[in-house]
């Protein structure tokens, strides 16, 4: 059987398509910021000119029972970075990849998914590629590539030394501002945070998600000043 870093080393030198064409209604106003929005839009941390790892993450959406929905995973606990944080499916580029100003982080952030979630990348529909941002705390360079979960397929735990949990969030609770909080990182910054399926989603993921609902014009006011810690549930 052929893996998924094997079908995707494959299918490095081979066009990807990547258009908005054919997306459902409520997904064009992602689309339409994705289009013209600007790397500090997104976040104050921006790659250096030189160095970083180059990775990608696949932002998917999907329509469940509730409407609108995002993938997400939980690391596992016992990972070295981001221990049981919340996150996007994705992971580093590979040379087969390709180019990671081009398609290459397209790519990586199917293969990555699929790796990690089961996910069958044949049923995405990939429809823009956001801005590369960076992580100062693990020097990777990220690229956030936006998906369409056009045909759904079975996801779950795939390797459970790297992931803990899949799951998907509906976009709903999302915006909810009963779910709405900011946390303190352990670099002294206060950024945004949700909670939301038993799990305070943070950090990068928790920064590109409010971006994203920001600039699609699905933020409802929230209370700013309400704060948790990271070990809430302690």
């Amino acid at each position: 059987m052929t893996s998924a870093r094997e079908q995707y080393g494959e299918a490095a030198g081979r066009e990807v398509t990547v258009t908005a064409n054919g997306l459902p209604e409520w997904l064009a106003p992602v689309a339409r910021a994705a289009a013209t929005i600007e790397p500090r839009q997104l976040s104050r941390f921006l790659p250096p000119e030189n160095g970083g790892r180059q990775s990608a993450v696949l932002i998917l959406f999907g329509h469940g029972a509730r409407g609108p929905e995002l993938l997400l995973m939980e690391r596992a606990g016992t990972l070295r970075s981001h221990a049981g944080q919340p996150s996007f499916p994705g992971g580093a580029l590979d040379p087969q990849d390709g180019d990671p100003e081009g398609h290459g982080p397209v790519r990586a952030a199917l293969r990555e998914a699929q790796e990690e979630t089961g996910l069958d990348p044949s049923g995405v529909q990939v429809f823009g590629v956001l801005p590369r941002l960076y992580i100062p705390v693990s020097g990777f360079v990220v690229t956030p590539v936006l998906g369409w979960w056009r045909t759904p397929s079975p996801v779950g735990v795939v390797d459970r030394a790297e992931t803990a949990r899949v799951f998907t969030v509906p976009v709903a609770d999302l915006t909810d501002p009963v779910h709405r909080v900011t946390t303190r990182h352990p670099s002294g910054h206060t950024g945004p945070a949700f909670l939301v399926e038993n799990a305070l989603v943070w950090g990068f993921t928790a920064g590109v998600i409010d971006r994203i609902l920001h600039y699609a014009g699905w933020e409802i006011a929230w209370d700013r000043d309400k704060q948790v810690p990271l070990d809430w549930r302690s």
